[in-house]
C-alpha cells in the first residue's frame, strides 16, 4: 500500500509540474521580453530615436511587438506592424541564398576561382597568390581580403551618388584596389565581395538581381511587400522616412534613395512581417508540407550550412556563410545586422526554438557616432536575451 501511495504521489506531483511548468516558462519569457523592451526604450530615449520597432517572431508569425515613435515625424504617422523599413546589410542573406541556389545546380561553383566567374576581378591587385585564389566561398564568409567599402571615398557633397550606380564604376575602381590578406586566412567584412556574388548569379541567368530575388525568393515565400529602391505607390503611406542627428539638428530624409549597383548587399525594404517570413525560411520548420516548399527554394541542408561558423570575427561572434553566429543565454544564435541611410537593424534567430528577435530604428546619430553605436550594441544584446 505504501508503494502504491508513493507512486500515486509521484504521479500527482509530476502532473502538477507539467501543469505549472508552461506557466512558469511563459512568465520567464514575459520577464525577458519586458527587459528587452525596457532596454529598447532606454536606447530610443537616450539616442533620441524618431521611430523604431522591437519584435519577437516564430514560424513567420509576430508573437510580440513593441513600437516607438514615428515612421513619418512631420506627418505624425506612428510606427506599426505595417511600417516599411530599410534593412540594409540584412539584404546580404538574400544574395547568399541566390548564390547557394546556383551552387546546388552547378557543382563546384563555390570553389571556382573568382576571375573565372567575374573576369573583371583579375584587375584587382593580389600579392598573396593572385585573384585566382579567391572563390565564392570566401566571399560568402567575408574571408576574401577585399576592401570593406564599395565607395572608397566621399566628401559629402550634394552631387555625390548614394552608392555607385553602375557596374562599370566598380570595374573602373578595380585596378586601384588591393586585397589585404591571403584568402581564407582571416575575416574582413566586404561589401564589394557581395556585389561580385550577385554578379555571378546575374551573369548565369542574364537577369538583374532585383528580378531574380523577386522571382526566386520573395514570390515563393509570399513576401508581397518587399521591394528595392523606389516605393510602390500603394505602400508610400506606411514607408518610414529616415532621420539623422547632426550638429544643426535632426535632418529628415525622404522615403527613397537609390542603392545603385550595391542593391544586392543593402537594398531590401519591407515590413516586419516579411522579415519574419524570411527568418522562418532560414529557421526551418517541423511542418513537412511547408518545409517541402522551402526545400524547393533551397534544400534544408544548404540553409543549415549557412549557420555553421567558418571563421572568428572577434571575441563575441563568428561568421558562417553570410550569417553571424553568437551566443545568447548559453545557446547558439545566428543573424545579421544592417546600417544604411540612417536605418539601423538586426535579427537574431535561435535555430532550436525557431524564435527570433528583430530590432530596427530609423535614426542615426552623427554627432555621437561611437557612443551611439555602443548604445545600440548594448540594446541589441539585451534584445537577444529575450530569445
Amino acid at each position: 500500500m505504501r508503494h502504491r501511495a508513493a507512486v500515486r504521489h509521484l504521479a500527482i506531483t509530476g502532473l502538477a509540474l507539467l501543469l505549472v511548468a508552461p506557466a512558469a516558462r511563459a512568465q520567464d519569457d514575459g520577464a525577458r521580453w519586458r527587459n528587452a523592451v525596457t532596454a529598447f526604450e532606454a536606447f530610443a530615449r537616450t539616442d533620441r530615436t524618431v521611430g523604431g520597432t522591437l519584435a519577437l517572431v516564430r514560424d513567420g508569425t509576430v508573437l510580440r511587438a513593441h513600437h516607438t515613435g514615428f515612421a513619418d515625424r512631420d506627418a505624425r504617422v506612428p510606427v506599426t506592424n505595417a511600417t516599411i523599413w530599410h534593412w540594409g546589410s540584412i539584404t546580404k542573406t538574400l544574395t547568399a541564398v541566390l548564390v547557394l541556389q546556383e551552387a546546388a545546380r552547378t557543382p563546384g561553383l563555390l570553389d571556382t576561382p573568382l576571375p573565372t566567374l567575374v573576369p573583371e576581378t583579375r584587375r584587382i591587385h593580389h600579392p598573396f597568390g593572385g585573384m585566382a585564389t579567391v572563390t565564392p566561398r570566401h566571399l560568402l564568409s567575408h574571408t576574401s581580403g577585399l576592401q570593406a567599402g564599395t565607395w572608397p571615398w566621399s566628401r559629402g557633397t550634394d552631387w555625390e551618388p548614394f552608392e555607385p550606380t553602375e557596374w562599370s564604376q566598380l570595374v573602373a575602381m578595380m585596378p586601384y584596389m588591393q586585397v589585404a590578406f591571403a584568402a581564407g586566412s582571416r575575416y574582413s567584412y566586404s561589401n564589394p565581395g557581395v556585389v561580385y556574388l550577385a554578379r555571378i548569379v546575374e551573369q548565369a541567368h542574364d537577369e538583374a538581381w532585383e528580378s531574380l530575388v523577386q522571382k526566386r525568393l520573395w514570390m515563393p515565400l509570399g513576401l508581397d511587400s518587399s521591394y528595392v529602391n523606389s516605393t510602390p505607390p500603394h505602400l508610400l503611406a506606411v514607408r518610414s522616412r529616415n532621420y539623422a542627428h547632426r550638429r544643426d539638428g535632426v535632418v529628415a530624409g525622404g522615403p527613397d534613395f537609390n542603392t545603385g549597383i550595391t542593391t544586392s548587399n543593402g537594398g531590401w525594404n519591407a515590413p516586419i512581417g516579411d522579415l519574419a517570413a524570411w527568418i522562418a525560411f532560414l529557421a526551418g520548420t517541423p511542418d513537412a508540407a511547408i518545409q517541402a516548399r522551402h526545400d524547393r527554394i533551397l534544400p534544408r541542408a544548404a540553409v543549415a550550412a549557412m549557420q555553421v561558423p567558418v571563421i572568428a570575427v572577434d571575441s563575441v561572434q563568428q561568421m558562417g556563410q553570410s550569417l553571424f553566429v553568437r551566443e545568447a543565454r548559453g545557446r547558439r544564435v545566428v543573424g545579421h545586422t544592417g546600417t544604411q541611410a540612417n536605418f539601423r537593424s538586426f535579427f537574431w534567430l535561435d535555430p532550436v526554438t525557431r524564435v527570433a528577435v528583430i530590432g530596427v530604428v530609423n535614426t542615426s546619430h552623427d554627432v555621437e557616432g561611437r557612443a551611439s553605436t555602443a548604445r545600440f550594441e548594448t540594446m541589441m544584446r539585451a534584445a537577444m536575451e529575450a530569445l
